[in-house]
């Protein structure tokens, strides 16, 4: 009888290993898949792709064990060698080799020029050919990014005392109301698709005070922009016993801050692999959004045209006025207009014509919404009636005010969105990792 003990250990090494210098010119092993090869005659470079990057290996006729012939691009193999530092090759280290073990042969060549250092072909190539596209050092190293930035979020707010929570998808109601729902059929009856996570949120702060989610959101929008996806990732949280929507917009530039120490500190070859320049985070600037339509009104000489939204081009003429006149990458733009927010979204005490909830813009780009909740009972029922609502499918979410419930609010970042802008794409999809769009249901 055998017994599982723990992780299975093994001899063969992985590049953060490789790189230990105490084991130039010893034999060691290796897997990985063929990445490319470059036949020079006598010697040939064996490109392998490895999860944190490439090993150059150097094939030597007479020397390898075998014939360069017997081995194809794309194949999966394990690699006995003399390991040794060589400056010029990536990591500064290779492996000469002398033994070879074929783990796998691909059957057709390669679709797309993936070992090339950019991947000239058009953004449907690269996503008909998703899981082979992505095989690409640059490529991949996008998603290695929004990798770092989930984990900053998780991590930072776990040392926030946040507690992570986890919503279900299907519901009666939607959160944010309106027309842009994916309905569907619950058994006989009808269901939506969740927008967002937003009531069952609200409902755990009562739990838990502090919790988020990261977790797909799906919207019906019939947009075909390069900024909207129909679903996408959201990170979430919503906080209790707040002062203001001020402290949501803290906590945010808290993660913000916390996330791009974290990105330059381990994921430093990402950054250099596509040239990333971090954005500052040390002091994000806010602004009233009727005030910052008058700013960039006044300064690009632009008529005012829709006086309850920000239209995409002003949202990226808001993101060059505060570059230019304070070289802030990030502007929180606030007090949005009632008829815009939706019923959950406290009103300004002050002037009800707006709320207490704002939108982060990056570069131009609306990457979050968020703001303080209504919390108290009548209030919201009030709210609910005044937008012309009715209470069918709110009955558990409104029993949870019935019976009290901190000041309290939060937020949503769009995954995608906030690493295309970090990336420096312009297309939402090139950060989406299997899109869904007006024409994309596949693969």
């Amino acid at each position: 009888m055998e017994f599982m003990t723990g992780v299975k250990k093994t001899d063969l090494l992985e590049l953060p290993e490789l790189q230990d210098k105490s084991l130039a010119g010893q034999t060691v092993k290796v897997n990985g898949a063929v990445h490319t090869i470059r036949d020079m005659g006598d010697v040939a470079f064996v490109v392998l792709r490895k999860r944190d990057g490439l090993l150059q290996c150097v094939y030597e006729e007479g020397k390898a064990g075998f014939d360069l012939k017997d081995l194809k691009e794309a194949a999966t193999v394990e690699m006995e060698g003399i390991l040794n530092e060589e400056e010029r090759a990536p990591g500064g280290i290779e492996l000469r080799i002398r033994g070879l073990k074929i783990l796998s042969s691909p059957c057709a060549p390669m679709p797309l020029p993936i070992a090339k250092w950019k991947l000239n072909t058009s953004l449907d190539a690269k996503l008909n050919m998703r899981s082979v596209s992505l095989r690409n050092i640059r490529e991949r190293a996008k998603f290695k990014i929004q990798e770092g930035i989930v984990k900053g979020f998780r991590d930072f707010l776990y040392e926030q005392g946040f507690t992570e929570i986890h919503t279900p998808k299907i519901g009666a109601k939607s959160a944010e109301g309106g027309a842009n729902l994916f309905k569907l059929d619950y058994f006989h009856r009808p269901a939506v698709l969740q927008q967002s996570p937003q009531l069952y949120k609200q409902m755990m702060v009562g739990v838990f005070d502090r919790v988020f989610e990261t977790a797909p959101v799906f919207r019906a929008e019939k947009h075909n922009t390069k900024r909207h996806l129909n679903e996408y990732t959201s990170l979430d949280f919503e906080m209790g016993y707040i002062s203001g929507f001020e402290d949501i917009m803290a906590m945010e530039t808290g993660f913000l801050q916390y996330t791009m120490k974290l990105l330059e500190r381990e994921y430093a070859k990402e950054l250099k692999i596509l040239n990333i320049t971090l954005p500052k985070t040390d002091k994000i600037p806010a602004v009233r959004f009727d005030k910052a339509k008058e700013l960039v009104a006044e300064k690009y000489n632009r008529r005012i045209r829709n006086p309850f939204d920000l239209e995409p081009e002003e949202e990226t003429l808001i993101g060059q006025y505060f570059k230019e006149e304070y070289d802030a990458d990030f502007v929180f733009v606030t007090h949005y207009p009632s008829k815009k927010r939706p019923f959950y979204a406290m009103d300004d005490p002050e002037d009800s014509r707006f709320t207490l909830s704002f939108d982060l813009l990056y570069h131009g780009l609306e990457i979050t919404t968020g703001g303080q909740r209504i919390h108290d009972y009548n209030m919201l029922v009030e709210k609910i009636a005044a937008k012309g609502m009715d209470q069918e499918g709110l009955e558990q979410y409104l029993d949870t005010f019935r019976y009290g419930m901190p000041p309290h609010g939060g937020l949503g970042i769009g995954m995608e969105r906030l690493t295309m802008k970090l990336v420096g794409e312009d297309n939402v999809r090139e950060t989406t990792l299997y899109p869904r769009d007006l024409s994309r249901l596949e693969p």
